[in-house]
């Protein structure tokens, strides 16, 4: 029996704990695990054919948003597996050995639903491209397909002078955080750039933001920065070219909404065992995480649809087999 992508997709969906190669064929009559390894090392799937199902399912909308973040996929005991390699992984608070993934979302705010249109791996050794190339490469995706939205969320990360001149000139909207060291000018050049966290604040500019200028951006560019207190050990700073914002409730509420994509990771990495892939090879790895994502997806429309959980729907699935088991057990206590 020959592995197919729907076969591979279906395993992942349907299984709990093991997500290898040798469980997927040890529990399908014909299928050998050689089978499967040639299906995830010869195959090429790209992260088109994530858009193809997922764009059908999406309701486009002028005020949707767009979400930009990372996340590693903990490989830390790997030691000659592809696409690994040291990088910072928020999820652990440190460096580890992981693969990184750079994700796309798609938050429509009138349905209240996310999806996933889009992601990279992060493979420097391989493509010579950083996190923020990345990026830059899915928003000119976004630009060619002719994809709906008005604001771009994101994290100090990607709050880069290139990423923010790019969504400037396209007319995108953006709010995102800035390292309490960024520099800015908030006195129309009379006195030096200073770090944010320096700056001096009036209670008008705390309830409505003040206007400044980045430094290394243009001289007839302005943002609006926010100070936010988070809690009482944290000050986050956000800006937004939404000159218009006078609102610091506002943009808590538009922040907050950075929480999806975070849900997005946390649920791939329970429900379909995006991390869990055992194979070697750079092109098995790539071509697992894109079959997870395409579980992900099928979760979440049925989520929406049922009006349920995606952990529901897939921890449901042993709700028959411990019926099953309570009325004719395979191994009886008694």
């Amino acid at each position: 029996m020959k592995t197919q992508l729907d076969m591979y997709c279906q395993y992942l969906l349907s299984t709990q704990l093991n997500y290898t190669c040798t469980y997927f064929a040890d529990h399908l009559a014909g299928l050998s695990h050689d089978s499967v390894h040639r299906f995830l090392r010869d195959e090429k799937l790209t992260p088109r054919l994530l858009w193809e199902k997922v764009s059908p399912l999406i309701t486009q909308s002028s005020f949707a948003f767009i979400l930009f973040d990372d996340t590693v996929l903990d490989k830390r005991h790997s030691r000659v597996m592809g696409l690994v390699r040291r990088q910072y992984s928020g999820n652990a608070h440190g460096i580890i050995r992981g693969i990184g993934v750079v994700n796309c979302l798609y938050l429509d705010p009138i349905n209240k639903q996310f999806w996933l249109i889009d992601f990279r791996i992060f493979a420097p050794d391989a493509d010579g491209k950083s996190k923020l190339d990345h990026v830059l490469d899915m928003l000119g995706k976004l630009k060619e397909r002719g994809v709906l939205f008005q604001t771009v969320l994101m994290d100090s990360w990607y709050a880069t002078t290139e990423v923010m001149k790019y969504l400037i000139k396209e007319g995108k909207t953006f709010y995102c955080p800035v390292k309490s060291n960024r520099k800015v000018d908030d006195s129309s050049g009379q006195q030096p750039y200073r770090p944010v966290d320096k700056l001096e604040w009036n209670q008008q500019e705390l309830a409505k933001g003040k206007v400044v200028k980045l430094h290394k951006f243009p001289m007839d560019v302005k943002v609006k920065l926010f100070r936010v207190e988070v809690s009482t050990h944290r000050t986050d700073y956000i800006v937004t070219n939404d000159m218009e914002q006078d609102d610091l409730q506002a943009v808590k509420e538009i922040c907050s909404l950075r929480w999806s994509i975070e849900q997005l990771h946390r649920e791939e990495k329970q429900l379909t065992g995006i991390e869990q892939a055992q194979c070697h090879l750079a092109r098995a790895q790539r071509n697992h995480i894109l079959a997870a994502n395409l579980v992900w997806t099928r979760l979440k429309n049925l989520a929406y649809y049922y009006g349920q959980t995606a952990y529901k729907l897939k921890k449901g699935l042993l709700d028959n087999y411990l019926c099953q088991q309570l009325l004719k057990p395979d191994i009886a206590y008694a």
